[in-house]
């Protein structure tokens, strides 16, 4: 009953993340320096980094379910804690906690980062709304004078040419 298995699939699962973490680190800096082309490729390196890191986990989970089967749990039973309660063998404890802790910082610190970059992004966008919105300007800023004058130049040029009474 062992989690060799499953400490290996943990070991996996924090190489992609931590490159999946330096992928995000240079899309940040690709925002920043405005590299739209680099941001694309970044954005489809990402893509299959995700891929992968989605295979991984199945693979994971189908291992957690053969281990907690073997131990006489239910697989939805079988979390790290527990999974750490039946392991007999310090080593395999340390070696499962160690992955597992160092898994949770990774995706700690891939989750700040996506936020700095949805946060850039949001900034980027909201820039270039101004910038549309400073070259383009509204109609009603464009037109000068009174407004009563203009409104009423607008209702005389509704009349028919014909103005008669029957």
């Amino acid at each position: 009953m062992s989690v060799q298995p499953i400490v290996e699939s943990l070991q996996r699962m924090i190489k992609l993340h931590d490159s999946l973490l330096t992928l995000s680190k240079e899309k940040t800096e690709s925002l920043k320096s405005g590299e739209t082309d680099k941001l694309q490729s970044l954005m489809l390196q990402e893509r299959k980094h995700v891929q992968a890191i989605n295979q991984v986990e199945k693979q994971r989970q189908q291992e957690v379910e053969a281990w907690a089967i073997q131990a006489g749990l239910r697989p939805e039973e079988a979390t790290v804690s527990v999974i750490l309660d039946h392991l007999e063998d310090e080593q395999e404890k340390i070696d499962l906690e160690n992955r597992f802790l160092k898994l949770t910082n990774v995706l700690y610190d891939l989750k700040q980062q996506e936020n700095l970059n949805q946060d850039l992004t949001r900034q980027s966008l909201q820039f270039i709304q101004m910038s549309i919105d400073m070259m383009d300007p509204s109609l009603k800023n464009m037109n000068y004078g009174n407004a009563k004058i203009q409104q009423q130049a607008s209702q005389s040029s509704k009349r028919s040419l014909f103005d008669s009474k029957a």
